[in-house]
């Protein structure tokens, strides 16, 4: 596999906008005061609060974005970061087993877009209803140095199928990591000619900061609507 060299701005990370909407607790409170006793017993369950406490069998929590430096606790992002390695999807994505997660983004918004759409349109095939609209927000983030890049391979990682791309990849990732590799390189699988970044490790994850807006509209079929906000 080769290395290409990276020194690339604003790499593009898509995460569901929830600002748009009331706080999930605060309907079931009186006041502010009791809302806030609320989050606090709610951030006893928060996989990223745990980690950032005293990490997890993965997830060392001296990894994790805020203790790197003890300013980072006023900068934007950080605890998105944290939470992208925090949370894991049970069984895991592409390049991440379930039990830590990964920082994924792309070169270019539109292959964001494809890649969170297909997910969300594999959820609504679940329930058999392509009624659904949901918003996001671009995390933008400087990446550098040199990484494997799968452009050009023939890999089983690679793979559409879920069933199959999935534990290719997981296993790529692992004997990456092993060998000291902090991310990889590789064609979007969602969306032809698109070009995609995967971060192992938080502390290459700089300079984040939030981006446009999108939403993606679902009108009886899976195909979806584009639109900015």
């Amino acid at each position: 596999m080769k290395i290409t060299s990276i020194h690339d701005r604003g790499l593009i990370r898509l995460i569901c906008r929830t600002d748009h909407k009331p706080p999930v607790l605060r309907g079931l409170v009186d006041s502010d005061e009791e809302a806030a006793i609320l989050a606090e017993v709610e951030g006893e369950t928060s996989a990223r609060l745990i980690a950032e406490r005293r990490g997890s069998a993965a997830l060392d929590r001296r990894e994790l974005a805020f203790a790197r430096r003890a300013h980072d606790l006023r900068l934007y992002g950080l605890s998105h970061v944290n939470a992208a390695f925090a949370y894991a999807r049970p069984g895991g994505n592409r390049f991440n087993s379930g039990d830590r997660g990964a920082w994924y983004c792309a070169w270019d918004v539109l292959t964001s877009l494809a890649e969170v759409g297909f997910h969300r349109t594999r959820e609504l095939g679940y329930i058999g209803r392509y009624e659904d609209e949901a918003q996001y927000v671009e995390l933008l983030a400087d990446f550098i140095g040199d990484f494997p890049d799968l452009d050009g391979e023939r890999h089983p990682a690679l793979d559409p199928d879920i069933e199959k791309g999935y534990p290719a990849g997981q296993a790529l990732a692992k004997d990456l990591r092993r060998e000291g590799h902090r991310g990889l390189i590789y064609p979007s699988v969602r969306h032809a000619g698109g070009r995609c970044f995967v971060a192992f490790d938080p502390g290459i994850v700089q300079n984040v900061r939030p981006g446009a807006k999108w939403k993606l509209v679902w009108r009886g079929s899976p195909d979806f609507d584009i639109e900015g906000l």
